[in-house]
């Protein structure tokens, strides 16, 4: 995040002032091609789930107070659950030249969707002249970049609900056992595989559940697989990648969220970020709000596993 916070400090001298008539025509400057920057840039370093959201964080600023829904692009979603027919008449035999084991073709059109926004974040902040121990441009710097990525913890938080709502199927682990976890991962990779998913398999997996699989058996340089017990870091298990996720940000009950690479869509709109001269002290008040949702096609929801299981120590 430094670079982005020294473009911003390289922005700031630039941004013009806008009167405002409700502010006593008092100077505001207006922040939100800032804000949507940094708000991008900490959601690719910071978002627990930043890989079932294809394309990142979509944002756009300056929305207007009364927008409600936000326009994603949904056919650069990838529709990853597909059937390929293998029937010895089709492309071949009797429907040579007639027929293709694809299926029908569906011409590919890029359509923007209105999605509704779901929920909303804020912020309000003061800087004195007389208490802020900074330079003034320095300290709005700082403050809007610690306020991105508190809104993009907001975002892990509304992202975890959003994927366990979501997910086509639950599957359930009965204990943090060796041959219990190694069932687990079985039973996905069969699902996996029976609904034709394209694309690379992620688990993003509570604590519990992760030192479990660095633990496995299965897990050592003798079978070549990509772990480090040493730094307790583990990259595939049974063909996903595994992700560690604060037990924070599981739905209650739930261990794990398994899905295939950018299934979905992630936005918010900006609606306002600014600064402007404070009357109740020498100093501006640092004011941010705007608007957020999620949206994956239903095609997609069969490609998303939510896992439940025991909330204790692993053993073993």
């Amino acid at each position: 995040m430094e670079i982005k916070k020294q473009e911003l400090f390289i922005q700031l001298p630039s941004l013009q002032f806008f009167a405002a008539g409700d502010n006593n025509d008092q100077p505001v400057r207006i922040y939100q091609k800032q804000f949507t920057e940094l708000m991008t840039a900490v959601f690719r370093k910071q978002a627990y789930f930043g890989r079932f959201f294809t394309g990142g964080l979509q944002a756009l600023d300056s929305i207007s107070n009364n927008a409600t829904a936000f326009s994603v692009k949904t056919s650069d979603i990838p529709v990853v659950v597909g059937t390929y027919n293998t029937d010895p008449n089709v492309a071949f035999g009797s429907g040579t030249g007639n027929t293709t084991r694809f299926g029908e073709r569906t011409e590919i059109i890029y359509v923007d969707t209105d999605v509704p926004y779901t929920w909303k974040w804020k912020f309000h902040e003061g800087i004195d002249r007389h208490t802020v121990n900074n330079d003034f441009n320095a300290a709005i710097a700082d403050r809007l970049d610690l306020q991105a990525q508190m809104k993009v913890n907001e975002f892990n938080r509304h992202h975890g609900a959003f994927i366990s709502s979501v997910a086509g199927k639950t599957e359930a682990l009965t204990a943090y056992t060796n041959d219990s976890v190694l069932a687990l991962f079985n039973r996905l990779a069969a699902y996996y595989i029976n609904i034709e998913a394209v694309g690379n398999k992620v688990a993003v997996v509570t604590p519990s559940l992760y030192n479990a699989i660095v633990d496995h058996p299965l897990m050592t340089t003798g079978k070549n697989s990509r772990t480090n017990i040493d730094n307790n870091e583990v990259f595939r298990f049974k063909g996903f990648e595994i992700q560690e996720l604060p037990e924070s940000l599981a739905q209650t009950g739930e261990v794990a969220y398994v899905f295939i690479d950018g299934v979905a869509k992630a936005f918010t709109g900006i609606n306002t970020a600014r600064t402007f001269e404070s009357e109740d002290f020498d100093g501006v008040a640092l004011q941010g709000a705007g608007k957020a949702g999620e949206y994956i096609p239903n095609d997609n929801k069969k490609a998303v596993v939510k896992v439940t299981g025991p909330v204790e120590t692993p053993v073993g």
